[in-house]
């Protein structure tokens, strides 16, 4: 099945970039392409209004835009549409910028100076249930929180997996989930279902009070779960 994609860049000549690759690329859909978030957000907001269906897999965002920033678009995105998948795409490479998306919901972090065919495959990933970061952002993360004191919220001292009473196996998909794994990777590693694999990630979500991949991994890391 194709993944269908949305487009936020205010760059004109970018954009443009962005829609003949996704035009052209086998298993995408360009279904929209906005100049800014603030346009995407009243689009989702009206037809949301009118009872109208989202049919939206991925949307692509750029992080400087006027306005509504990428972040504040993924935060307010994720809130109306929580099965949304959306990625920022990038030049800046700064630790901040890549942990508040993560935190705000994003499933994924690119640098625009990655290739048309990194782009894509990374893109693809989300359909297996990955969570794309390219090498140099991911790298980026996995330091700067493996360097920071484990965040402890003031409701949960001395976590453990235990008293998130994630089993064995949950635990086992997570320390997938931050290896980078995506979902037919967890299935064939552990010799279970997609469908187990989905089962197992959402009582993860639930149990993490965390909406995405990325906020399970940096908080997995964070408070050193696995």
């Amino acid at each position: 099945m194709d993944l269908k994609v949305v487009i936020i860049e205010d760059n004109p000549r970018y954009r443009d970039g962005l829609e003949t690759l996704l035009k052209h690329a086998t298993g995408f859909v360009l279904v929209a392409s906005f100049g800014s978030a603030t346009v995407a957000l009243d689009e989702v907001e009206k037809r949301l209004r009118w009872g109208q269906a989202i049919d939206w897999d991925i949307v692509l965002t750029d992080l400087e835009l006027p306005h509504t920033n990428g972040i504040e678009a993924t935060r307010r995105l994720k809130q109306l549409l929580p099965d949304l998948s959306v990625v920022l795409l990038t030049v800046f490479e700064d630790p901040t910028a890549i942990l508040e998306a993560i935190t705000a919901g994003a499933d994924g972090y690119l640098l625009k100076k990655s290739s048309a065919n990194e782009i894509l495959s990374q893109l693809r990933m989300i359909s297996e249930g990955g969570s794309p970061l390219t090498a140099g952002v991911a790298r980026t993360v996995l330091n700067l929180l493996r360097s920071q004191q484990p965040f402890v919220p003031s409701l949960e001292k001395n976590i453990s997996p235990t008293r998130l009473n994630l089993t064995e196996r949950e635990q086992e998909v997570l320390q997938c989930l931050v290896r980078g794994l995506g979902y037919k990777q967890i299935a064939d590693h552990l010799g279970i279902s997609m469908d187990t694999v989905r089962t197992h990630i959402r009582a993860v979500y639930k149990k993490l009070q965390v909406h995405s991949i990325a906020e399970a991994v940096a908080r997995a890391i964070r408070e050193k779960l696995v």
